[in-house]
């Protein structure tokens, strides 16, 4: 038997005491835990939770495991969002598949989850948006996923949007580029295998009676579209306008989570042609900013909405004792002053439905809705206090229970 982590390897150190020796199946130990509404899946999966992590195991033959492998790696330095891969587990035996580890996606959420418990609405727009976008990433980095479906991607709540994530990349192929075929493909394929699971929503009752599964898998194509023209479209400058119409373009890149990888201009009789090469942006800007001043740990569209509550924050303290205050300082009495306590509000039987990042943005929005209901400011203790007592209690309790409460049936019995 033969382990194959990715450094660092000694974090899953004590998955190494779990009985690799038998089939996956027929695991009897009290680190498996259950997945709540989890997704379908064509091949024996497992939660493990040790050491403070959860982890998903999947038995898979020993070729699709090292393919897995080596592109979910690939993703990574790449930053297309997908679980991340841990290792492998190969040479169990001469009729045992191999086992790949992969970490389990904090805070995440299924698609059957979202449609089960809704919140604002049926997520059928958001859900699509999120994977448009992820397979928009995957094709301008080169990759072929194959296998696109509701399925194969976990969610993840951000600041009111949703990120998708690959979790299956077992059919995926990893070219220099993508040719329009491939991409059509890819998209053809993703689209039948959603009709396909609304069509299974709609038998279990779970989707709501004004969504038409083949009317809503047909969005696929042209939200696609729509987004790879925004980015790889071809513009035609006049000579007084290409500066500033360049720099607009790369701004507008930029706003949609993507840099310039080349910029090319060809002259033309009708003006200068502008071709830009566009790549996957280096992620998390604004959470490497927030983490830096505050030292919040947040997703994008959460650390934006954290820091652009700083800068009000920090207007405040300047009105009010009219002197300059530093970002630094700032920061640090927001922290003290504003974060913090409205945390606090949560109880902790709830703190573990929400990222508390994510919690503080739907404060935010819970105390906007309020003062425009009253006509008045209602400051962020108020709207805490408010929001954990009528808002939090109706968000549906995450995938899996919190690391501190993981103990699992003995049997390791997974509640689909």
């Amino acid at each position: 038997m033969r382990f194959v982590f990715s450094p660092p390897a000694d974090e899953a150190a004590g998955l190494l005491t779990l009985p690799f020796g038998e089939p996956l199946e027929e695991w009897q130990d009290d680190r498996l835990v259950e997945i709540r509404q989890r997704g379908i899946s064509r091949h024996v999966v497992r939660f493990v939770a040790d050491g403070g992590e959860l982890y998903a195991l999947k038995s898979i033959s020993e070729r699709l495991a090292r393919r897995e492998y080596r592109l979910l790696r690939a993703l990574a330095e790449l930053n297309v969002p997908a679980v991340e891969v841990v290792g492998i587990v190969v040479d169990r035996g001469p009729e045992a598949d191999a086992i790949l580890v992969t970490r389990f996606l904090e805070y995440s959420t299924t698609y059957r989850a979202l449609f089960s418990s809704p919140r604002t609405g049926q997520p059928t727009d958001r859900l699509l948006d999120a994977l448009v976008e992820l397979l928009v990433r995957l094709h301008l980095s080169g990759f072929f996923w194959g296998d696109c479906s509701l399925s194969n991607t976990l969610f993840r709540h951000d600041a009111g949007t949703l990120e998708a994530y690959l979790v299956d990349a077992e059919t995926s192929e990893q070219h220099p580029s993508l040719s329009a075929g491939q991409r059509s493909w890819d998209l053809e394929l993703a689209a039948e295998r959603i009709c396909g699971e609304l069509f299974d929503l709609a038998a279990g009752g779970m989707l709501p009676a004004e969504v038409d599964p083949v009317q809503t898998a047909g969005q696929l194509r042209p939200r696609y579209e729509g987004l790879w023209e925004e980015l790889t479209r071809e513009e035609t400058l006049r000579p007084d306008e290409q500066r500033y119409r360049i720099a607009e373009r790369l701004r507008r890149l930029n706003e949609l989570g993507y840099d310039a990888d080349e910029v090319e201009l060809i002259s033309a009789p009708d003006g200068t042609r502008l071709n830009v090469r566009t790549k996957v942006a280096e992620s998390g800007r604004r959470s490497r900013e927030l983490f830096q001043q505050a030292g919040i740990s947040a997703d994008e569209n959460q650390a934006r909405r954290l820091l652009n509550d700083i800068a009000s924050f920090r207007g405040y303290l300047e009105q009010r004792d009219g002197v300059p205050v530093s970002e630094t300082v700032a920061a640090h009495l927001w922290v003290q002053e504003v974060y913090e306590p409205a945390l606090a509000a949560v109880p902790a039987d709830l703190r573990d439905r929400l990222a508390p990042p994510e919690i503080f943005h739907e404060i935010l929005e819970h105390r906007w809705y309020l003062s425009e209901r009253e006509g008045r400011d209602v400051g962020t203790t108020t709207a805490a206090q408010s929001y954990v007592d009528t808002v939090l209690p109706q968000v549906p309790q995450p995938l899996a229970a919190s690391i501190e409460d993981l103990t699992g049936p003995p049997d390791g019995t997974i509640i689909r």
